[in-house]
């Protein structure tokens, strides 16, 4: 009888732990499935309403690669991110680049866009350049590569060379612009796009037009970056002065060109060119030594460079700047004439005590 009764037990207890176990399982189930969708779907991306870039250097692991997502401070659950990472095998798959992430993505979405090197790519803007070295800048603030790697290739004369330039004329192939590359793009395949890009601009049309001026396409950015720096405010002018300068070249005239010796003296606070500054012995300094300098004195943009390809035909060889302090500019065909205009302007910059 007491067999009988024990055995009754144990089929009770059986009915009870076996619905109790299910229960378990399916609460498990559910709670792993929940938590695995929201490691898969449930937005992990909060951006706070400003575009957010992810940049994995070249050459980052799977570790590096994730602290720099977390560094933007857009992952909410940054546990659930690794968890998913894992389990789309990223650490196998992580490739460097300049990635936008979006507000509400998933952990699924972000990591595929990753995995994928589905970079976003940069826009890189130049213009107000002086220096090579503004230059080598200006490019290494939106690449990955730093200002003395892409500064080292504008100064390798054999790579110039190839390009068909020299270290005082590399500048002139730089035509100022937006251009779209990715992050990652190397320093030498970003000044070959600037190369190509400045193919692009030399249609034949401009060639034909550089040519009836006398010019070598280089010439011409020479001529234009002087224009550019003579008139930095109003390009509807630069016609004018470029037509001013090519008249002097035909006539064998030294240039006199002020920027010119502002470059050379290498001090780009000077207001005011003084009879010290003229003296100053460099090829660039167009007051002492004919034709054009040996290579631009700053980056000219398109504008500049059209001035001097289509300049605007008079028989002015004289300018200086007006003394209302408009920016424009008052136009001689005489000596005489422009001395007067230049002592109104000297008077005028006295007057407002401007020495230097």
């Amino acid at each position: 009888m007491a067999k009988k009764v024990t055995s009754t037990r144990k089929r009770k207890e059986k009915s009870v732990v076996i619905p109790g176990i299910i229960v378990l399982f399916l609460f498990l189930f559910v709670s792993f499935s929940y938590y695995a969708y929201q490691i898969v779907y449930t937005p992990n991306v909060d951006t706070k309403g400003q575009d957010t870039y992810v940049y994995i250097p070249t050459g980052a692991g799977y570790a590096e690669a994730l602290d720099s997502v977390e560094a933007t401070g857009a992952i909410i659950d940054k546990l659930s991110l690794r968890f998913m990472a894992k389990l789309m095998d990223y650490d196998e798959l992580v490739k460097p680049g300049r990635y936008k992430i979006e507000n509400g993505w998933g952990n699924r979405q972000l990591i595929g866009v990753l995995r994928l090197g589905e970079q976003s790519p940069v826009k890189i803007t130049f213009n107000n350049i002086r220096l090579r070295q503004d230059l080598a800048a200006k490019l290494a603030a939106s690449v990955e590569p730093d200002e003395q790697e892409i500064d080292s290739l504008l100064r390798d004369p054999e790579y110039l060379r190839a390009l068909g330039f020299d270290t005082t004329t590399i500048v002139s192939m730089f035509i100022p612009n937006t251009y779209e590359v990715y992050w990652t793009t190397s320093a030498k395949a970003l000044i070959d796009r600037m190369k190509a890009e400045y193919d692009k601009f030399w249609t034949e049309e401009r060639q034909a037009k550089a040519e009836q001026q006398g010019l070598t396409p280089q010439q011409v950015s020479v001529l234009a970056s002087i224009v550019q720096a003579e008139q930095g405010r109003y390009a509807d002018e630069r016609p004018r002065i470029a037509g001013v300068y090519l008249n002097r070249l035909k006539k064998d005239m030294l240039l006199q060109a002020d920027p010119t010796v502002v470059y050379s003296v290498g001090d780009f606070s000077i207001r005011r060119v003084l009879n010290v500054h003229l003296q100053y012995d460099s090829p660039y300094n167009t007051y002492r030594y004919k034709g054009l300098p040996p290579g631009p004195i700053n980056v000219p943009d398109i504008s500049s460079i059209d001035a001097v390809l289509n300049p605007e035909s008079h028989n002015y060889i004289y300018f200086c700047a007006k003394d209302d302090f408009s920016g424009y500019h008052a136009f001689a065909t005489t000596q005489a004439e422009h001395l007067a205009n230049a002592r109104r302007f000297h008077k005028a910059m006295n007057e407002r005590n401007i020495m230097r």
